[in-house]
C-alpha cells in the first residue's frame, strides 16, 4: 500500500457564483517524504487547488486526507496546525522588520509581561542551521537579497512546524547562483523528513527536481508521471494538448534606421551609487536588443531611467527624434514608448481593478474619454477583443486582477502595451511566472514588433530567451556594458563569462 501523506479527492472550486470553474473533479495523491511537481498552463488551477490546502479557500466539493486521516481545512491556521505551509510566489514579510520579527508575527513568545526576543532568535538561529538556510536572525527584510528572502519564508513555516511545504513557482523571481541554493535547501528538507509540492512552469526544473509530476489543464488532472519517464516535450503536450515549439523561429527582417539611441547615461541606485555607469547602446528599426546579467547589476534602473520612473543624472536617451531625459512617464508614453515591467504588481496593475480597467490603464484619458466622461461601452468591447485576442483565461471581464493566476495577469500587461501606439517596446521579464504555452504566445507577440518596424528592448534573467528573442545582446555586470555580441556568435559560455565580470578577450 503506498505511504500518501495527502489525499486531495475529486476537488472541485468555482468562483463567481459557479460562473468561473478553477479546479474541476482533481484528485491529487502525494507520496511522503517526495518533491512532487505540479504543472500546468497559466489559470489551469494549480495556484487555486494549492491555496484550498493552505486553507485561503474552501473547496465546493471534495475531500482532503492527511495521513490517512480526513481534515477541514478552514484557514492557514487549520493548515500549519496540521503541519502545511505555503511560500507564496509573492512574499508575504514587513520590509521594515527584521528577521526574528517577521517570524513571530501573531505568535509572539512572553516572558512575563515581556516580549521574549532572546528566545526567538535562538530558535530562528537553530532552525536555519538546521535546513542550511543561512540567515542572519537581525537583519532587516529590505535589506535582503530577492533570494534571501524566500529563505525567510521557508524559514516562517518551519519555524510553526510544517512537515508538508508548498512552493508557489520558486525559481520564478531567483538568480541561477539562487536557484542552485535553493535546491540544496529542498534535499535538506527531504533528508529531514519533510514532503515538498511545488507549482513551476519550468519544464526543466521539473525534470531536474521533481520525482513525480501531477499535470492540471483547464481545471482538471489530465495525468500523473514520474520524472524518470518524462520529456519536456512529454509534459509540454499534457499541459497544453499539443506540440509545443521550444524554439521560436525569427522573422527574417531588413532593418532599419536608428531608432533608439543611449548615449553616456549615468543613473544613481537608492543608495546614492552608480546604478548605470556611462553605458552607449543603440537599436534600429525591426531590431531587437537583448540584455543578459544576473540582476541587480543595474538592468532595473536602465529600464527605470528610459521609461521616466528614474531621474538621470547624465547622459543622454533618444527615441527618433525626441529626448526622453528626465520626462514624465505620461510624456515618455506619448512619445511612442511601450513598457512591459518587471513587476507587474508594482509598476503595470492595479490588483484590486478588475481585468477591464486594469485593459484600459494608462490609455483611458485618450482612448476612452470624452469631456471628462470615460466610454465604458468601448471599454467592455475592446477588453473582450483583447481577451480573446490575447488567449487571456478566465474569459472574464469583470475578475478582479489579483485573483488571476500570474500568467494570465502577465498576458493582460503583454497586451495593453502592445495594443498601445509605439515605436519602440520595453519587455523586461516579459515571461516571469508564464506557462511554456504562453511563452511561446508572448515570444511571438514580441518578434512581430519587428515586422512592424519597431525597435525591441528586452531584459530576461533567463539566458534561453535572451538568446532565442534577440539581434544583439548586451551583457551587464556592475552598471556597465561589459560587451554586445551578435545572436550567431552567443553561447551560455559566452555570456556566462560575461555576466560574471570577465572579458571575451582574456585568456
Amino acid at each position: 500500500m503506498e505511504n500518501y501523506i495527502l489525499e486531495m479527492k475529486n476537488i472541485r472550486k468555482t468562483f463567481l457564483g459557479g460562473k468561473v470553474v478553477a479546479n474541476d473533479d482533481v484528485t491529487l495523491k502525494i507520496l511522503k517524504g517526495e518533491k512532487h511537481a505540479i504543472v500546468g498552463e497559466n489559470g489551469a488551477g494549480k495556484s487555486t487547488l494549492m491555496q484550498i490546502l493552505n486553507g485561503l479557500y474552501q473547496p465546493t466539493s471534495g475531500e482532503i486526507f492527511l495521513n490517512g486521516n480526513k481534515v477541514t481545512i478552514d484557514g492557514p491556521g487549520d493548515a500549519a496546525k496540521l503541519g502545511i505551509g505555503m511560500v507564496y510566489q509573492h512574499f508575504m514579510l514587513v520590509p521594515t522588520l527584521t528577521v526574528v520579527e517577521n517570524m513571530i508575527l501573531g505568535v509572539e513568545p512572553k516572558k512575563g509581561l515581556s516580549l521574549d526576543l532572546k528566545s526567538a532568535r535562538e530558535e530562528v538561529k537553530r532552525v536555519s542551521e538546521k535546513y542550511g538556510l543561512a540567515i542572519d536572525p537581525d537583519a532587516y527584510i529590505s535589506d535582503l537579497s530577492v533570494g534571501m528572502q524566500q529563505r525567510v519564508e521557508i524559514l516562517k513555516i518551519l519555524f510553526k512546524g510544517a512537515n508538508l511545504l508548498i512552493f508557489d513557482e520558486p525559481t520564478a523571481v531567483l538568480t541561477p547562483g539562487e536557484v542552485k541554493e535553493l535546491y540544496k535547501i529542498m534535499d535538506n528538507l527531504i533528508a529531514e523528513g519533510k514532503t515538498i509540492i511545488f507549482i513551476t512552469h519550468k519544464l526543466q526544473e521539473v525534470l531536474d527536481i521533481g520525482d513525480n509530476i501531477t499535470v492540471i489543464r483547464k481545471g482538471r488532472d489530465v495525468g500523473n508521471i514520474s520524472t524518470k519517464e518524462a520529456t519536456k516535450e512529454i509534459i509540454a503536450n499534457m499541459m497544453v494538448g499539443r506540440a509545443v515549439l521550444f524554439n521560436v523561429k525569427t522573422p527574417v527582417v531588413t532593418l532599419g534606421e536608428e531608432l533608439v539611441k543611449i548615449e553616456n547615461l549615468v543613473v544613481k541606485n537608492d543608495k546614492g551609487l552608480n546604478a548605470v555607469d556611462n553605458i552607449n547602446f543603440s537599436i534600429r528599426e525591426g531590431e531587437v536588443l537583448g540584455i543578459a546579467g544576473v540582476e541587480g547589476n543595474g538592468q532595473t534602473e536602465l529600464i527605470e531611467a528610459i521609461t521616466g520612473l528614474r531621474k538621470v543624472v547624465s547622459g543622454n536617451i533618444t527615441v527618433g527624434e525626441v529626448s526622453c531625459i528626465n520626462k514624465t512617464p505620461k510624456e515618455i508614453t506619448l512619445s511612442g514608448v511601450s513598457h512591459i515591467p518587471e513587476d507587474r504588481h508594482k509598476r503595470a496593475a492595479i490588483s484590486q481593478f478588475d481585468l477591464e480597467n486594469n485593459l484600459a490603464l494608462g490609455v483611458h484619458k485618450e482612448k476612452y474619454s470624452s469631456n471628462g466622461v470615460l466610454n465604458f461601452k468601448k471599454m467592455r468591447k475592446d477588453a473582450i477583443e483583447l481577451i480573446k485576442k490575447y488567449d487571456i483565461r478566465p474569459a472574464e471581464p469583470d475578475l478582479v486582477f489579483g485573483r488571476m493566476s500570474g500568467g494570465n495577469q502577465q498576458k493582460v500587461i503583454v497586451a495593453r502595451e502592445l495594443e498601445k501606439e509605439h515605436k519602440f517596446i520595453i519587455a523586461s521579464q516579459p515571461t516571469r511566472g508564464v506557462d511554456i504555452g504562453a511563452i511561446e504566445s508572448i515570444h511571438n507577440m514580441i518578434l512581430d514588433e519587428k515586422t512592424r518596424g519597431n525597435a525591441i528592448l528586452v531584459v530576461s534573467a533567463e539566458l534561453s530567451e535572451v538568446i532565442n528573442l534577440s539581434d544583439r545582446i548586451a551583457v551587464m555586470f556592475h552598471g556597465e556594458i561589459m560587451d554586445i555580441i551578435d545572436k550567431k556568435d552567443a553561447t551560455e559560455e559566452k555570456l556566462g563569462i560575461l555576466m560574471a565580470g570577465g572579458r571575451l578577450n582574456e585568456k
